[in-house]
C-alpha cells in the first residue's frame, strides 16, 4: 500500500503541470461561455427584446469593486447584496484560496494568468532568454500593486459608510455594471484600447508584467497568502542544490534557499515540485514534513471551492440577482442617460425609495412602460 501511495505521487508531480493546464482549460472554456452568453443576453436586450436566454450570474466575477463594496455591507450589516450576490460569493471563494493554497487562483484559474504564461513564451522566442529587471528597480514595481490596493481599500473598506454602501448597491449605475463591463470591450474607446496594447507590449517585454507590478487583485491574495495552510517545503538533507526548482520558477522565487516558501509572489503554480529530481525534496503541506497534500489533490482542492462555493450560493439563494428581466429591459432602453454615469466612482444623486419603487412597479407590471412611460417623465421622482 506504501508503494502505491509512493508511486501516485511520483506520477502526480511529474504529471501536475498537464493538471494544470487542464485545470486553466476548463475555467476559460467555462469563462468564454459564460461572456458568449451573457453578450446574446444583452444584444436581445438592446433589440428591444426579452431575453431568451438566462443571464449567467459568473458575470459578476468580472466586478471586483462592484464585489468589494459588496463585502464590506455584509461585513457591517450582515445583508448580501441582493444586486450582484454571485460577485460576493466568487470573490469570498477567491479569498479562501489564498488563505488556504497560496496564490493558487493566479496560476490556476485567473484567465489572465493564462495569457501571461503565453507573453512569457513570446518574450522568450523573441529574446531567446528571460530579460531581469534589476532589483533596483523591481522592488518599487511591485509596490505599484499594493499602492493601488490600499487606494481601493482606501476608497471603500475606511471610507465609505453604510448609507454610502447601501446608495452605490441599489443605484442605477451599479445594477447596469456588468452590461457597462461589456461595453468596456464590445466599445472601447481610443484611450481604453492603447493602454489596452501598452500593457500587452509591456507584458512582452517584462515577464509577468501586469501580475507582479500592476494587479490589485494579485496584491490582495499575495497578502493573504502570507496566512495560508499549505505552502511549499523544501527538505535541506535531501537537497542537492541543482537549482532546478529556482530555474523553473515564473516569478524568480530562490526556492534553493528556503525550507519554506513564504513568499507573497508564489502563484503555487507546483513547477517547483514537478521539476525537482530528488524525491519527497520540495512538496506542499500545512508544516514542514507534516500534512503533506497530493499535488493532485491541489488541483482537487481549487475546484472543490469553486464548485462547493456556487452550490452553497444556489442553495441559500444568494446566486441569482434579484433584477428582473423586465427591470433590464428599462435600464437598457435609458442606458445613455446621466442616471446610468458615474463620475470619479461617484453615482448621480437619486431617491433610492422612489427607484427601488418604480423597479418594483416595472417588475409587477411586466414591461409595461414601454407603452409610453419614459425614465424622463419620472426623473423628478428619483432625484
Amino acid at each position: 500500500m506504501n508503494e502505491f501511495c509512493q508511486t501516485s505521487k511520483n506520477w502526480a508531480n511529474h504529471n501536475i503541470q498537464i493538471c494544470r493546464k487542464i485545470v486553466q482549460y476548463l475555467f476559460l472554456a467555462v469563462i468564454v461561455l459564460i461572456g458568449v452568453q451573457f453578450a446574446f443576453f444583452v444584444n436581445q436586450l438592446e433589440k428591444g427584446l426579452l431575453p431568451t436566454v438566462t443571464r449567467p450570474p459568473g458575470i459578476e466575477a468580472f466586478l471586483p469593486i462592484s464585489s468589494l463594496i459588496s463585502f464590506k455591507y455584509w461585513l457591517v450589516t450582515g445583508i448580501f447584496n441582493p444586486i450582484h450576490p454571485s460577485g460576493l460569493i466568487i470573490f469570498l471563494i477567491i479569498l479562501s484560496t489564498a488563505i488556504l493554497l497560496k496564490r493558487g487562483f493566479c496560476s490556476w484559474v485567473c484567465p489572465f494568468g493564462l495569457l501571461t504564461e503565453y507573453l512569457n513564451r513570446l518574450h522568450r522566442l523573441i529574446f531567446r532568454k528571460d530579460i531581469q529587471v534589476p532589483r533596483w528597480l523591481d522592488y518599487p514595481l511591485r509596490s505599484l500593486k499594493y499602492l493601488l490596493l490600499f487606494f481601493f481599500i482606501w476608497a471603500i473598506i475606511i471610507k465609505m459608510n453604510v448609507r454610502d454602501l447601501d446608495y452605490f448597491i441599489y443605484s442605477p449605475y451599479n445594477m447596469v455594471a456588468d452590461i457597462k463591463m461589456l461595453h468596456f470591450f464590445t466599445d472601447i474607446s481610443a484611450l481604453a484600447f492603447w493602454v489596452l496594447v501598452a500593457l500587452l507590449v509591456l507584458s512582452i517585454l517584462i515577464r509577468n508584467f501586469w501580475c507582479r507590478y500592476l494587479c490589485p487583485y494579485g496584491a490582495l491574495l499575495g497578502g493573504l497568502s502570507f496566512i495560508s495552510v499549505f505552502k511549499i517545503h523544501r527538505n535541506e538533507t535531501t537537497c542537492t542544490q541543482c537549482h532546478q526548482c529556482t530555474g523553473t520558477c515564473p516569478v524568480d522565487i530562490k526556492v534553493h534557499k528556503t525550507t519554506g516558501v513564504i513568499s507573497d509572489e508564489c502563484h503555487g503554480c507546483l513547477k517547483c515540485v514537478a521539476v525537482c529530481p530528488e524525491k519527497d525534496t520540495l512538496y506542499i503541506s500545512a508544516a514542514k514534513r507534516s500534512g503533506i497534500l497530493n499535488p493532485l489533490l491541489y488541483a482537487a482542492v481549487i475546484c472543490l471551492l469553486f464548485i462547493g462555493g456556487s452550490v452553497i450560493g444556489r442553495w441559500t439563494g444568494h446566486w441569482q440577482t434579484r433584477i428582473s428581466n423586465y427591470e433590464y429591459s428599462f435600464h437598457i432602453a435609458h442606458l445613455d442617460t446621466p442616471f446610468y454615469q458615474h463620475n470619479r466612482g461617484q453615482v448621480p444623486v437619486y431617491n433610492k425609495q422612489a427607484w427601488m419603487l418604480m423597479m418594483e412597479r416595472i417588475k409587477k407590471s411586466k414591461g409595461a412602460w414601454r407603452r409610453g412611460q419614459r425614465l424622463k417623465d419620472q426623473k423628478d421622482n428619483i432625484k
